[in-house]
């Protein structure tokens, strides 16, 4: 078969490469497959792409020559070198107009770069967050497409029709600009960490707080499962609760307790930090994992490090302990996807993008990892009011918020008291008693900078008059012996 016969061209035939060509294929589009090894393409088109409209190609150039025009190319292969590689080998085959999407978890800079270098060359290149893992890929991933503009007319109907619907919505929509759609991708993953490190917090909780067994754990979020917290996450924790090995035993007290991370979740608490975005529950579930890590460390500290407390055993009611447990881990829920939504209005102010938040929450509804119920109430905030400062500002989640306050307050502090670590639920609360504090004790921060390092302050307007004039950056010789002149003024 010659000439160009296929609506897209996918390098890269690892399990997600494949399932997405083989749910492209369902959807009635023609794909040519392309790997490196190209054995592995033989092997695809006789086993499961078998009597698919899926083609293979045994060159890069035969490959090219089988995409009809523009050129839709899709590169699954792994983040950094390998997509620039790919990148610079397709160059010469391709003509203006053309398009490459990069499908992997690349960062966010690398697709900024990559979007303006290929608009130089006369080619359109789009950076696409692909979130639901294998089976997402296969039946309805969650996608989330950034990049050069220009490119989303060639692809949306592809996209939209292999992404996962919500409500008959497709979760897929044009993000943003250069690399809106793998920062997107980025909070998402970021939220990811803290959505399952709030879950374990509740795990660790009933497991030795209230010292519940693994089924009636399993039994609680089958429950919460049907409520509030409805999502894949909780669904997923539900079935593991319930799976034993072949001793009858639980398979998850078996496993090792040192988490493992690929970067995501690190590269969204660093960028936080660049931006000065106080998005604490990520970071948190970041420096969890990293706390995991250091097994050896703490099995040595667990004989060193006592317990002090005045209680060591959970006493009380613990049907209402349940209730106010699924209330803290829907609030401080709510305040990680709150955080994540003030990073990405930053970012958009930041890197000069158009952001559609509305449209985020809404591809996040469905075929990704974090997807839930709860993302149907974030979706219909935004749509209501685009210019939204925070989600907390919404009626439904101010409501929602409110009502949790009281057993959220009561799990983080009764966790403290029976000496069980909850960093992601104890930040989350802390954080919003900052966020709804009007006078911060960061007055006193200033002062002290002033008083050592001649960092200067404002006064509050106020207090302003000839002596502190409202607006400017005022040294005070706060011991009589220093000099009057102040330090330079920067943020950092």
């Amino acid at each position: 078969m010659s000439g160009p016969v296929a609506d897209i061209g996918l390098i890269g035939l690892a399990v997600m490469g494949q399932n997405l060509i083989l749910n492209m294929a369902d959807h009635g589009f023609t794909v040519c497959a392309f790997n490196r090894t190209v054995s592995k393409v033989d092997h695809f088109l006789a086993n499961e792409a078998k009597g698919k409209s899926i083609v293979g190609a045994k060159s890069t150039e035969e490959f090219v020559s089988k995409l009809k025009s523009p050129r839709r190319i899709m590169l699954l292969v792994q983040a950094g070198k390998p997509v620039d590689d790919w990148i610079e080998t397709l160059l010469p085959l391709l003509e203006k107009g053309d398009i490459i999407i990069d499908g992997g978890n690349s960062h966010f800079p690398d697709s900024n770069r990559r979007t303006k270098y290929l608009a130089s060359k006369g080619l359109h290149f789009v950076g696409s967050g692909v979130s639901g893992g294998e089976e997402g890929a296969r039946y309805g991933p969650s996608l989330m497409p950034g990049g050069d503009e220009a490119a989303w007319p060639h692809i949306k109907d592809i996209f939209q029709s292999i992404a996962a619907k919500s409500d008959g919505e497709a979760c897929c929509e044009w993000v943003g600009d250069e690399g809106a759609g793998h920062y997107v991708k980025m909070v998402h993953n970021g939220i990811e960490y803290g959505d399952m490190q709030l879950i374990c917090e509740a795990y660790d909780i009933m497991k030795r707080g209230l010292g519940l067994s693994h089924k009636e754990m399993g039994d609680v979020f089958a429950k919460w499962n049907k409520g509030v917290l409805d999502s894949f996450l909780i669904e997923i924790t539900r079935d593991i609760m319930y799976f034993t090995d072949d001793d009858g035993t639980p398979l998850v007290e078996k496993i090792l307790d040192k988490a493992g991370q690929k970067g995501t979740g690190k590269w969204t608490a660093v960028n936080a930090l660049d931006l000065g975005m106080p998005v604490t529950l990520i970071a948190e579930a970041v420096l969890a994992r990293c706390l995991s890590g250091i097994k050896e460390e703490r099995v040595k500290a667990s004989t060193k490090l006592e317990f002090v407390g005045r209680a060591n055993k959970f006493e009380g009611d613990k049907e209402q302990f349940l209730e106010d447990l699924e209330q803290a881990l829907y609030a401080s829920k709510i305040i990680s996807y709150a955080q994540g939504f003030m990073l990405m209005q930053e970012a958009a102010k930041e890197y000069n993008w158009k952001l559609n938040k509305p449209s985020i929450a809404l591809m996040w509804r469905g075929g990704c990892i974090i997807r839930s119920v709860f993302l149907k109430d974030i979706t219909a905030a935004y749509r209501k009011n685009p210019d939204l400062e925070n989600l907390l500002f919404d009626d439904f989640f101010n409501k929602a918020i409110h009502k949790a306050q009281p057993g959220w307050r009561d799990v983080v502090a009764k966790a403290a008291l029976l000496g069980l670590p909850t960093p992601a639920f104890s930040t989350a609360l802390s954080w919003f008693d900052g966020y709804r504090t009007k006078d911060l004790p960061a007055n006193l921060l200033q002062a002290q900078r002033d008083y050592f390092g001649a960092h200067t302050f404002l006064v509050k307007p106020e207090y302003a008059n000839e002596k502190y004039p409202e607006g400017k950056y005022i040294h005070v010789n706060w011991t009589g012996r220093g000099g009057n002149v102040s330090a330079s003024t920067y943020q950092a």
